[in-house]
């Protein structure tokens, strides 16, 4: 799913619970440089990570990907990103990690909130 979302950095993408734990989702994310496709992961200790959300290799869907503590595979090619720093494990070009934080608002129905800062 790729939600459409407008404004500058630090924009509410989605409520946490809109992204099952160990699962990612893609994101438009309104940037300095302009639109900018994010995924974002839910890791199942409760972090989250967001990198671009295309595969530099050959345009896979990384929100598709399976993600461990801090690698996500690519579904097409099984080609490997740590989401840390976006370095590619195996060999690609890197990937960019965009800044991504929870935040709980009590008065947001939905729980807390995923904001995403772009990367330059």
């Amino acid at each position: 799913m790729t939600a459409t979302t407008t404004a500058a950095a630090g924009v509410r993408v989605a409520a946490l619970a809109d992204i099952p734990p160990g699962e990612g989702r893609a994101y438009v994310v309104e940037g300095a440089a302009g639109p900018t496709q994010v995924a974002v992961f839910h890791h199942r200790d409760g972090r989250v990570s967001a990198v671009d959300a295309v595969c530099p290799h050959s345009g896979g869907p990384l929100a598709d990907g399976q993600i461990d503590s801090c690698v996500v595979v690519c579904p097409l090619h099984l080609n490997t990103w740590d989401l840390r720093t976006g370095a590619s494990t195996s060999g690609q070009a890197p990937v960019r990690v965009h800044g991504v934080v929870v935040i709980d608002t009590p008065d947001a129905p939905d729980g807390p909130q995923v904001h995403v800062t772009p990367a330059p």
